[in-house]
């Protein structure tokens, strides 16, 4: 098998992860509060993590070095991101909080201008048009002309977590970690926090086995071999467009399994909202291509 179609096995692998996320968003939060889900899962990612860390013998350089970085990385993610994405999906249904989430990109794109200096294209601005009129959509929930949101906070949540995890990545742009030590890194710094803000709040509890079972699945899929898989895709393919594009697959299916496992039903609104977030993320990376090519 070549190195490109190793690349799209990995890529699949991760995007079919990421996909059955939202539905294990859900029912961990059915379960227990955003704050015990995000503690679980840490935890979970940490260890799976750190073993691949140690398994690497990268373990060394970990705890020597990059910690500068980690003490404030680890605070946007995993502590700042995830605790108000799940508390997104603790508001609103999955279906808006994970077609909302996918904005990110676009908000990148928009941070990008003042923060490095980039100027946005028009295609750039129509791509954010085009999208945001998604985000309108699904946020009024189709009534458009009504400025009533059905969860305001639960949006503004949703919305927050895309410019938390586009602003952490603009920040990390001159990262020279390794991928798997930095994320261990933040792990070990986000972790503690965590665990003080839990103790501090509602404190440890038993929530059942269903929970455990969810928030075990979010620490190692989500956070963990999603993420490994992910970047093995990325240094491994020859042109990144080329396993970009497989994250479109992703929103289908986590409707699909919101609709199956959850028994949440498909709002009108969210399918053409998300539609439309898809187009304006199409049209941008139908403008980076060009230049990937070149």
């Amino acid at each position: 098998m070549t190195r490109d179609g190793q690349a799209m096995l990995f890529g699949l692998g991760a995007v079919a992860l990421w996909s059955t996320v939202a539905t294990a968003f859900k029912v961990a939060l059915g379960h227990m509060s955003p704050l015990a889900l995000m503690w679980l899962a840490s935890l979970v990612s940490w260890a799976l993590i750190g073993v691949l860390v140690a398994r690497q013998g990268l373990l060394g350089q970990a705890l020597r070095r990059g910690w500068c970085t980690a003490a404030w990385a680890g605070l946007m993610n995993p502590v700042a991101y995830y605790l108000v994405l799940f508390g997104a999906y603790d508001r609103l249904p999955g279906q808006e909080a994970m077609a909302l989430n996918y904005t990110w990109a676009l908000a990148m794109a928009f941070l990008a201008v003042p923060l490095l200096g980039q100027r946005l294209t028009r295609t750039d601005v129509a791509a954010g048009l085009i999208a945001y009129a998604g985000v309108w959509v699904i946020a009024t929930r189709g009534a458009v002309l009504d400025v009533a949101f059905a969860d305001p906070l639960g949006v503004a949540m949703a919305l927050a977590s895309t410019l938390i995890w586009a602003l952490y990545w603009l920040l990390n742009a001159r990262d020279h970690r390794p991928p798997l030590v930095a994320q261990w890194q933040n792990f070990s710094v986000g972790l503690p926090v965590l665990t003080a803000l839990l103790l501090a709040g509602p404190g440890l509890a038993w929530h059942g086995w269903t929970a455990l079972g969810a928030g075990v699945y979010v620490g190692l899929f989500e956070m963990g071999i999603a993420f490994v898989l992910w970047q093995l895709a990325v240094h491994t393919v020859s042109r990144t467009a080329k396993v970009s594009n497989l994250i479109f697959l992703s929103p289908p299916v986590s409707l699909l399994l919101l609709y199956l496992v959850v028994d949440e039903p498909i709002l009108p609104s969210t399918l053409v909202g998300l539609v439309l977030i898809l187009a304006g993320l199409g049209l941008q990376q139908w403008q980076k291509a060009p230049a990937a090519a070149q």
